[in-house]
């Protein structure tokens, strides 16, 4: 196994994917890798700077720890929206594509099998798993919903740098089975059983 690594990790989900024929999830699958590589584009940030895992109905990527995170942000609450939007209106209503967003950072290593490991990341598959998360996806209308760690909202978002308003994020703690977790929703907070949340970006 290679040594840990800082990283930002980037996951991207589709939301009810099992629900499609095989055929809509070859088309879903074709969107959002073209959505993420868009979006990391908008970033800055080439492929050198990037791992990708694919797990089917998502994506996970591995981000260079002097990647942008800023920039990443950016492209994240307006070009994926965007993108979400043009596809969605010209596609039939068993082709349209909603997506959950997590941003982290923390350490990761690379086993034997080329798989990745590290407890950041465990965190930030359990934000992207969480019925926090899918709730707040279903009450928007932008098609995206996005959720960043503690760790990151602290040392990125809470800075309130251009086109990342800390104001828009609100802490919440989410319940998983490795103990609650505090994380930070961008947009509304949804009432769901297991989660608290609610404070407001900018409090202290």
């Amino acid at each position: 196994m290679t040594d840990p690594v800082s990283r930002t990790i980037l996951l991207l989900d589709i939301e009810r994917f099992s629900d499609r024929d095989d055929v809509e999830q070859a088309y879903l699958r074709r969107i959002l890798y073209d959505v993420t590589d868009r979006a990391l584009e908008a970033a800055g940030i080439d492929e050198t700077l990037r791992m990708r895992a694919d797990r089917g109905d998502s994506v996970m990527e591995l981000i260079d720890a002097n990647a942008p995170v800023t920039a990443l942000l950016r492209a994240l609450l307006t070009e994926v929206p965007a993108q979400l939007r043009a596809v969605n209106r010209m596609a039939s209503r068993s082709a349209q594509i909603r997506l959950r967003g997590v941003v982290a950072s923390g350490y990761v290593a690379v086993d034997r099998h080329d798989g990745w490991v590290g407890s950041d990341l465990n965190h930030a598959c359990r934000l992207l798993d969480a019925a926090l998360l899918r709730a707040a996806l279903r009450e928007r209308d932008d098609d995206f919903a996005l959720c960043v760690s503690d760790a990151l909202y602290t040392g990125v978002v809470r800075h309130d740098h251009p086109g990342v308003p800390a104001a828009g994020f609100h802490r919440v703690t989410v319940d998983s089975k490795n103990g609650p977790l505090t994380a930070w929703l961008h947009g509304h907070v949804p009432e769901v059983s297991g989660t608290r949340g609610g404070e407001h970006g900018d409090d202290p």
